[in-house]
């Protein structure tokens, strides 16, 4: 099956009538997925844990036999900030594999019509050339700290590759930036930075803090994504591109993050000092997608990054983080 990729027009895939079923809907992105397909005409289907394990191959193939999906979205995984991926890399190696093994392997025996799986702009390596385009996949060493979930993320993207070369299976990819906005994961230990920085923010202006401590010398550029485009993109995309090759989600824009973290500072309503600490590790230099095979096809980040992380914050004092 040839890799190139399919010009928008000779793509077709409604997702009116179908029956899709969007992994990990609890987390932050499936909630995106599943409140964005409520726009369609469609039938979402879903699973607790209690219901289906996704690291069990037995359970995955007979929930899809007895609930027949058309489409299938990869959004499960287990996920963490710098912190949690370096001090437990076994969970973060093991879940991630077992959910893209378990889960791709059982949509072909069960004759899914397409699959979505969402790989991660960590997957690139830690000095990719920037802004970062597909083509940087396993062209130099991963980031050290998630070097673990980088690994086992690039397997499910490699099996999807391998069962459309194998079996023709219309298996895609999307390769998202860095996260934010509802649902997202607030706990200390595990968040990622959006979230860890709401947080802190919030609870340094409750105190009265003089000064709030960021992680890292603040100088790495990072590139933010509302976790609503990304929903809106995985239906683009999902409607209207077939191939083995992944395509890019992102903004096209990077900041600092301590300009980032002068952003969330704001949207909290905290006013005090922030303060960089460089015996903590900062990750990778500058993570920039290139963005512009998605762009090419018509589809554009809506959200502007301030107003996004109002909502994300509204969200948070809501409770609707975890």
């Amino acid at each position: 099956m040839s890799s190139v990729a399919a010009s928008p027009a000779a793509v077709c895939f409604p997702l009116a009538g179908r029956r899709i079923w969007v992994t990990g809907h609890t987390g932050m992105v499936g909630g995106a997925l599943v409140r964005r397909l409520a726009d369609l005409d469609c039938h979402v289907l879903t699973a607790p844990r209690a219901a289906v394990d996704l690291t069990r191959q037995a359970a995955v193939e007979d929930w899809m036999a007895r609930e027949h999906p058309d489409v299938v979205i990869v959004a499960a995984a287990k996920v963490g900030g710098i912190h949690a991926n370096d001090s437990r890399p076994a969970e973060f190696i093991h879940q991630n594999l077992a959910i893209a093994t378990t889960v791709i392997h059982a949509a072909h025996v069960c004759g899914v019509r397409k699959l979505l799986y969402l790989g991660s702009s960590c997957l690139y390596p830690r000095l990719a050339p920037q802004p970062m385009t597909e083509d940087a996949l396993l062209t130099g060493p991963l980031e050290p700290t998630n070097q673990w979930y980088a690994v086992a993320k690039i397997a499910g993207l490699k099996m999807c590759q391998a069962y459309r070369r194998q079996y023709g299976d219309d298996f895609i990819a999307v390769m998202p930036t860095n996260l934010y906005g509802p649902g997202d994961t607030y706990d200390h230990a595990t968040a990622h930075v959006p979230a860890a920085l709401i947080r802190r923010f919030h609870e340094a202006r409750l105190r009265g803090d003089p000064a709030v401590v960021v992680w890292g010398t603040g100088t790495p550029r990072r590139e933010f994504l509302c976790v609503d485009d990304l929903a809106d993109a995985c239906v683009f995309v999902l409607e209207r591109w077939s191939s083995e090759e992944p395509l890019n989600v992102g903004t096209g824009e990077d900041v600092t993050i301590a300009t980032f973290a002068a952003m969330v500072a704001k949207v909290v309503g905290y006013d005090g000092r922030i303060v960089f600490d460089p015996s903590r590790p900062d990750g990778a230099p500058r993570k920039l997608l290139d963005v512009s095979r998605l762009g090419a096809l018509g589809w554009r980040a809506r959200t502007p990054l301030e107003s996004g992380l109002r909502a994300a914050y509204a969200d948070f004092l809501a409770g609707g983080g975890r």
